[in-house]
């Protein structure tokens, strides 16, 4: 049976240990000339500028990530009213006011990413629950749509690995019985961000804007 899952990017599911609080989420500003598109569950990445960007390469790139993007407020230059959106749309926004960014940046949060692609050593239940503690990269990070404002942010099994420059670490697979085909893409695993920029071990400096586009 195929899976229903298509790409939604990084879901907030809780917390690791006992807090299962997750519904919070912290308030950073984005350059209001930013034309870089940043989706609602899009890994962002902090700026020397003291702004935050959309990551800076389709597999995460190489600063530490901090957090997850999850809506924004900004005055419309059209309307002159504040608005609300689950994603950066690159543009509309009064240069004369800032835009705030809503970010799940805790290091200790959990989430959920759907897998998009298949490989043989990962095809079977047994096999990527292996890969739990291991760490992974996106197979995109980047991209998504301004229908849904969603990202389309994948965990690509192919980079499983020990390699500690991954940008996810695995903590699991959700237990879902219309995403139990591990056969096909679509199985929903259990996600933190490994080497968070907010963590002990991501003393990283603020990175510079990304360039790569959406």
């Amino acid at each position: 049976m195929a899976n229903t899952n298509g790409a939604f990017g990084l879901r907030p599911i809780g917390k690791m240990g006992q807090s299962v609080n997750s519904t919070g989420v912290s308030e950073y500003r984005i350059a209001s000339g930013n034309t870089n598109v940043i989706y609602q569950g899009t890994p962002v990445i902090p700026l020397a500028a003291g702004v935050v960007d959309v990551v800076g390469a389709a597999a995460g790139g190489t600063v530490g990530l901090l957090g997850v993007f999850w809506g924004c407020e900004y005055v419309s230059s059209v309307t002159g009213k504040k608005s609300w959106s689950n994603y950066w749309p690159g543009s509309g926004a009064n240069s004369n006011f800032p835009v705030t960014a809503f970010v799940y940046d805790d290091p200790a949060q959990l989430f959920i990413i759907a897998t998009s692609n298949l490989n043989t050593s990962w095809d079977t239940e047994a096999e990527l629950r292996a890969g739990t503690f291991a760490n992974a990269n996106f197979a995109t990070a980047t991209s998504g749509s301004t229908i849904s404002g969603l990202s389309s942010a994948t965990l690509d099994v192919q980079t499983i690995a020990t390699t500690a420059a991954l940008q996810l670490r695995i903590m699991g697979i959700q237990n879902d019985v219309d995403n139990s085909d591990f056969s096909v893409a679509g199985i929903p695993v259990i996600v933190r961000l490994n080497n968070h920029y907010n963590s002990p071990n991501g003393a990283i400096v603020a990175g510079t804007p990304s360039t790569t586009g959406v």
